[in-house]
């Protein structure tokens, strides 16, 4: 599914990525998908000579920069906020802790609708859901499948944090920032890419950059080279590291995930890893999800589709609407993405940590609104840890499970969270108390208005 290799997938799929940029592409990806059952390897290669011209609407209302210099210009007048530096070892904590038992939530899960996970929880006894998913078979009848990893992530069937992608570039990034620092570059994270994770287990645009790698390219060539996910969440989800280094200066988190960010992603691609990197480190200097949300927002350019999502789902909240309203909006208007997109996942994230009361809620509805449950909830819970520290996360949840971390990255495997946190707090530049603290919302609104009035200009 989605394979970087496979004409087969990369067509049909470059095609749906370009609908979804505003492209004129007629019927090329019903054609394309045509071909592709087909096995039409000729049929794929003429579609994707057409989907390389496809024009934009002329009625397309976005502006969706990539280039370094624009992008680097956003935020740039959020100062940092000071954190409490004998607090912030309980919030680092937190905030692995909480990626990782989230992430765990929300796995065998990963990929259904959200119609699909209402009815699979409710069969498992877990609607409202606030443990971890059972394994039931058969599968109760309108759910297609469960994820493949289910029979090792679902309930009473692992005995450390199951392995998962979500959690690998976590740990990544930490290495990184261990080697290389704030100096890093775009091409030390190449080299660390090749050297310490395997092929296998990188998926859509992270696979195609990979495989771009191999053959010579680098970036921002691999970003964009057989890469229809370059939209998808795959920045995103390796961004919160860059939070956890610079808690309390959103700004400087949002430069490193630029820099990685670059490699793999474009447009809302990239604002996706911005976006998340600036609300985890938000997090740390405030314990108002919809004030780290509010600084994390002036890191989107405001033309982009992500802002409209982001800004929506805000409105949404801001209006008294109910958390099934939440999601019932998410639907409406961004289901039309791929499940695996930024845009609706970044909205879900959103919506669990505006109407979440406590951890397990805010987890709850992240994953209740279906997709890709476990990378979403997996920043849910990462921000949700960062604004309230390690002893938020349920201990029944945290049980003698989630101590120890399986991993693919290289020297990484059965990791601890107490060491991840530790390392991560020896990295970490801290915000002084002598500089500015989270502005007030009246202030941010005006510099986002300022902000989207620059970029429409």
């Amino acid at each position: 599914m989605h394979s970087a290799p496979d004409p087969r997938d990369l067509v049909p799929d470059e095609a749906e990525q370009l609908a979804h940029a505003g492209h004129l592409i007629g019927d090329l990806e019903e054609r394309a998908r045509a071909a592709a059952a087909a096995s039409d390897l000729d049929g794929l290669a003429r579609i994707s000579d057409e989907l390389a011209t496809a024009p934009l609407r002329a009625d397309w209302p976005y502006d969706e920069p990539s280039d370094d210099a624009t992008l680097e210009r956003l935020g740039a007048d959020v100062p940092p906020s000071p954190v409490d530096v004998a607090d912030l070892p309980r919030r680092l904590r937190g905030a692995w802790l909480g990626r990782a038992v989230a992430n765990t939530l929300g796995k065998p899960i990963e990929g259904l609708t959200r119609a699909e996970v209402e009815t699979y929880l409710r069969a498992a006894g877990q609607w409202p859901q606030t443990g971890y998913v059972a394994l039931l078979d058969p599968l109760p009848e309108a759910v297609s499948h469960l994820h493949a990893s289910a029979p090792f992530a679902s309930a009473g069937l692992f005995v450390d944090v199951p392995r998962d992608d979500d959690i690998d570039w976590t740990i990544l990034g930490l290495h990184l920032m261990e080697r290389y620092g704030q100096g890093l570059t775009t091409a030390d994270i190449e080299t660390e890419w090749l050297d310490r994770i395997p092929f296998t287990q990188t998926f859509t645009a992270e696979r195609a950059a990979y495989r771009n790698l191999i053959h010579g390219l680098h970036a921002p060539e691999t970003a964009v080279v057989d890469n229809p996910y370059r939209e998808w969440i795959g920045a995103l989800i390796r961004a919160d590291v860059f939070g956890y280094v610079h808690p309390g200066d959103p700004g400087a988190a949002a430069r490193l995930a630029l820099i990685d960010a670059r490699l793999t992603h474009v447009k809302n691609g990239i604002y996706g890893e911005l976006w998340a990197a600036a609300l985890v480190s938000a997090a740390f200097a405030t314990d108002s999800a919809e004030d780290a949300l509010r600084v994390a927002r002036r890191f989107v350019p405001g033309t982009s589709r992500l802002a409209a999502a982001l800004d929506g789902i805000r409105d949404v909240h801001r209006d008294g609407a109910s958390a099934t309203d939440a999601l019932d909006w998410i639907d409406s208007e961004l289901g039309h993405y791929n499940w695996v997109h930024t845009i609706h996942n970044a909205a879900a994230i959103a919506a669990g940590l505006l109407w979440g009361t406590d951890f397990t809620t805010s987890v709850a509805l992240t994953i209740a609104a279906g997709r890709d449950t476990d990378s979403s909830a997996a920043t849910t819970g990462s921000v949700f840890g960062a604004l309230h520290g390690d002893d938020a996360i349920p201990a029944g949840l945290v049980g003698t499970t989630h101590h120890r971390v399986r991993s693919s990255i290289r020297d990484f495997d059965r990791i601890t969270i107490d060491e991840l946190a530790a390392r991560t707090l020896a990295v970490a530049t801290v915000a002084l108390p002598a500089e500015a603290s989270v502005e007030s919302e009246a202030e941010a609104a005006a510099a986002e208005a300022a902000a989207e009035s620059e970029a429409v200009r």
